[in-house]
């Protein structure tokens, strides 16, 4: 068997406002977190996990805990976020034998770390995508792998490095020799590269299957659907006699489907949320722990992080939604632009085309809406944030 690094310790920065508050491997997606996600993936492969924290690093283990799907979980702090190989330096004291590492915040299938752990000696995963030019592009001789270049103007292949590999324990002497890089950081492809040049191979395992890197808040909504596509139905709460269930749907223990709800999966409703009467949620939505959605409540497409309530006669479309945000009655959320163009979306200062002509809010914890507030598509609300009745919000409310 196998130990799987899993680096959890960025702030995810691009995330905010929904990083502000806790670290991007505890978002939520399909009812766990990304973390769990990956956890999961590797649980038929590995015997242990290392997980690499620092931003919020608590949360982390409360979270997840000292055992997961049966095996043991350690912990390292990288007090610092000073690049991937630190992160994984960071872990060498606690693993002596063959082992994988993984970020904590992407979303793969089980096959292709079935496929690393199954390859002798170290490995490392690629894709082929269409324009390598935005990745780390992973130049071979047959299946071994010769070099790694970033973001190169002129790839010498399509196969993009995914970030996730399997190495030998002798790796980490190459891991630790690393130098700092341009960009500030110390890089694990930097790594890699000394590690071939010591004339130690590395194996290329072609994949392709679902790679999904979320970064950003509408690849949260991405990751929701593709992790809910499949969903298998099943109640175990309260379903009122009236209410109605057409299609996937979860109800968890503890939870309350009133009568007059409208529900079409692929929905997870969670313990101790509660809905309707008189709702409609619909299309790839997660209500989350202890959530109110309320009379004349629509949701779509959405993520309802715990304890937010849209109590009344709100609408709520292609949104991600904190914990414990509140809107207040009649709150309604803008999803498509009138000029059908893709919605855009601020991140660190510049505006980012999403990709999507479907894309609502993104709204920090703690954040309560004034009754009528009107929010128009892409626009993000920091945590605590305010608005007052009857508001029209075009402009992201957030602090610096």
């Amino acid at each position: 068997m196998t130990v799987a690094v899993v680096v959890a310790a960025g702030q995810g920065t691009r995330m905010r406002p929904l990083t502000e508050r806790q670290p991007k491997p505890l978002l939520p997606a399909a009812g766990k977190s990304l973390l769990e996600h990956v956890l999961d993936t590797c649980a038929d492969h590995v015997d242990r996990y290392v997980v690499v924290v620092g931003y919020e690093g608590d949360q982390v283990r409360e979270t997840i805990g000292d055992e997961y799907a049966g095996s043991p979980v350690e912990y390292v702090t990288q007090d610092e976020q000073l690049g991937t190989a630190h992160a994984v330096e960071q872990a060498g004291e606690y693993v002596d034998e063959r082992f994988l590492v993984l970020n904590g915040d992407v979303v793969i299938e089980p096959e292709l770390v079935a496929a690393l752990a199954e390859t002798e000696g170290s490995a490392m995963a690629v894709k082929p995508v269409a324009d390598p030019r935005n990745y780390g592009v992973v130049a071979l001789d047959g299946r071994r792998v010769t070099n790694v270049v970033e973001k190169p103007a002129d790839p010498p292949t399509d196969l993009a490095n995914l970030g996730i590999y399997a190495f030998e324990p002798d790796a980490f002497a190459h891991v630790e020799a690393t130098e700092l890089s341009d960009r500030g950081e110390y890089e694990i492809t930097e790594s890699i590269q000394r590690y071939i040049d010591a004339g130690r191979d590395v194996t290329a395992v072609e994949y392709e299957g679902t790679w999904l890197d979320v970064g950003r808040p509408w690849e949260l909504l991405e990751a929701n659907e593709y992790l809910l596509d499949g969903l298998e139905g099943d109640v175990r709460g309260t379903v009122e006699p009236r209410a109605t269930l057409d299609g996937a749907v979860i109800v968890e223990e503890g939870a309350r489907v009133r009568n007059g709800a409208y529900i079409e999966g692929p929905v997870v409703v969670q313990s101790g949320a509660d809905v309707g009467p008189n709702a409609y949620v619909r299309g790839a939505s997660v209500i989350g722990p202890d959530v109110r959605v309320g009379n004349a409540v629509e949701v779509k497409n959405s993520i309802l992080m715990a304890d937010t309530a849209c109590g009344h006669l709100s609408y709520v479309g292609d949104s991600v939604l904190g914990r414990d945000v509140n809107f207040g009655a009649g709150t309604t959320v803008a999803n498509l632009r009138h000029d059908d163009e893709c919605v855009r979306v601020r991140v660190k200062g510049e505006s980012v085309d999403t990709g999507r002509r479907k894309f609502g809010v993104v709204v920090g914890d703690g954040t309560k809406t004034g009754i009528d507030t009107s929010l128009n598509a892409g626009v993000k609300l920091g945590a605590e944030a305010r608005t007052k009745p009857n508001e029209t919000v075009t402009r992201d409310r957030m602090k610096e």
